[in-house]
């Protein structure tokens, strides 16, 4: 006898639910009960992402740092930055990274001049929702690609700072004098700059983004932010895609599928709810002891000596 040869097995959005309502014991019967099963699925990985890391969501990026410039988005779906440094002589072979210490909200507004220039050395992440909505606001007069001064009909629904959206074109803006962004900072979040005529539509963009301190005092590519962040796991989907998780983790969402339909199902044996939540527990905290780093950690404590 001989084995399949084959490692590829996985379920898909159909029959994972499937196997979810079974351990339920009930059957998917129609379009509502899929429906219903797929809004629980994404609140699901939404839950996982608050548990903690989820290592195959960890990704590499790199954002090339301007001179004078404090502000820079990040992608829309980052949850948050694990490890960070700043890279001089981009591109080289004599490139060196060098730690960027993480601060607070608050350490980040008390820094008396947060416009002095030199190697940027601390960073605050900003760890904003990612949705959009309109500003009210119109743009007043054409502008080019290389505008950095852009007049509004409003800025009264604006932050002091942040970005807005016209077009395709997300534009980050430092400061805010009447119905005017100045030093505005074009192109950003992989956009590219572009002319936009008067009465435009302006959005808000509530990007999440890092702070930057001292800003840049090199042109071009000379510091560059590179970050190892952890993304938002993919949304379900209709019933042909398999999800966006390692196999070890399948055995865990069904569980977890299985115990979010029990507790709102009709009909749905009450004997089984506790059942079903410590097996979706026991499932997870399995998945979650492999789904770990597994290289040698050492601790060092840093001793402080007092004189008198």
């Amino acid at each position: 006898m001989s084995t399949t040869g084959t490692t590829a097995f996985n379920l898909d959005v159909n029959d994972l639910i499937e196997e979810a309502f079974e351990r339920c014991g009930k059957q998917l019967r129609s379009g509502y009960d899929f429906k219903t099963a797929r809004r629980s699925l994404n609140l699901l990985t939404i839950e996982w992402a608050n548990r903690g890391i989820n290592l195959w969501t960890i990704e590499q990026g790199t954002i090339v740092m301007q001179t004078g410039q404090a502000t820079y988005p990040l992608p829309v779906d980052t949850i948050d930055l694990l490890d960070t440094v700043v890279r001089t002589n981009n591109g080289t072979t004599n490139q060196i990274d060098i730690n960027i210490s993480r601060i607070s909200e608050s350490t980040y507004m008390t820094l008396p001049n947060k416009l002095a220039q030199g190697r940027p050395i601390q960073v605050w992440i900003n760890r904003q929702s990612g949705q959009e909505n309109l500003s009210g606001a119109l743009l007043d007069g054409n502008i080019s690609s290389t505008t950095t001064t852009i007049n509004l009909t409003s800025t009264s629904g604006l932050a002091s700072s942040g970005f807005i959206k016209i077009g395709t074109e997300t534009i980050s803006y430092p400061n805010v004098s009447g119905n005017q962004l100045i030093n505005c900072a074009r192109g950003q979040n992989g956009t590219t700059a572009a002319a936009h005529t008067t009465g435009a539509t302006v959005t808000v963009q509530n990007l999440p983004s890092i702070n930057v301190w001292p800003t840049p005092n090199s042109p071009g590519n000379q510091y560059t932010f590179v970050y190892y962040r952890m993304r938002r796991i993919q949304d379900a989907g209709s019933g042909t895609y398999v999800q966006d998780i390692p196999f070890r983790f399948i055995p865990c969402m069904v569980a977890g599928l299985a115990y979010q339909l029990s507790t709102k199902l009709p009909d749905v044996d009450m004997n089984r709810i506790p059942m079903l939540k410590a097996d979706y527990e026991q499932q997870f905290q399995l998945a979650a002891d492999e789904d770990r780093e597994k290289a040698s950690i050492r601790f060092v404590p840093r001793n402080t000596f007092y004189y008198t």
